[in-house]
């Protein structure tokens, strides 16, 4: 069996308004100790064109510009066996301690989770307090084959959740 894999921990505005959760970073992501490492994943250019901002090539300067907007990431799973990076390969998870995070953040009003693998796991866990909604949104992984427009498009809740134009 390979080593149990730990997440990182999460990135957490002052006052967030949005939770958006992966299920568990990805080799790449590991490997450089950063969310959405993988150079063919669309998380970061998604979530650039949806803020209006250009894409920072610095990973502190990626974080920053989800602070900046009240937007929190982690991941469902905190720690877990799997091999390679695909999210069918977890097993044995242990997921990270939302109802503490929900008591913390009490302004967070959306959980978008990115990809099905990520909802059925939350769903299946926990149940946010009312005044929270749960949305899945397409897989920002290169291997979900979908084109960047149609991510967009369907990415776009996030705006409406943060009550942009």
């Amino acid at each position: 069996m390979p080593e149990r894999l730990n997440s990182f921990p999460p990135i957490l505005p002052r006052n967030p308004r949005v939770l958006i959760l992966g299920s568990m970073p990805g080799e790449e992501s590991l490997r450089r100790r950063q969310y959405y490492a993988h150079p063919r994943n669309a998380f970061w250019p998604l979530m650039a064109a949806l803020l209006g901002e250009p894409l920072p090539a610095e990973y502190e300067a990626r974080k920053e510009m989800l602070l900046r907007h009240s937007i929190a990431l982690w991941d469902v799973v905190g720690t877990c066996f799997r091999k390679g990076s695909l999210d069918q390969n977890i097993q044995d998870e242990e997921l990270n301690d939302f109802p503490s995070l929900f008591d913390s953040c009490p302004g967070i009003s959306h959980v978008f989770c990115n990809g099905t693998r990520a909802y059925t796991l939350f769903k299946g866990k926990f149940h946010p307090p009312r005044s929270i909604e749960l949305i899945r949104l397409p897989s920002t992984s290169p291997a979900h084959a979908v084109p960047f427009e149609r991510k967009l498009a369907a990415w776009g809740q996030i705006r409406t959740a943060l009550n942009y134009p």
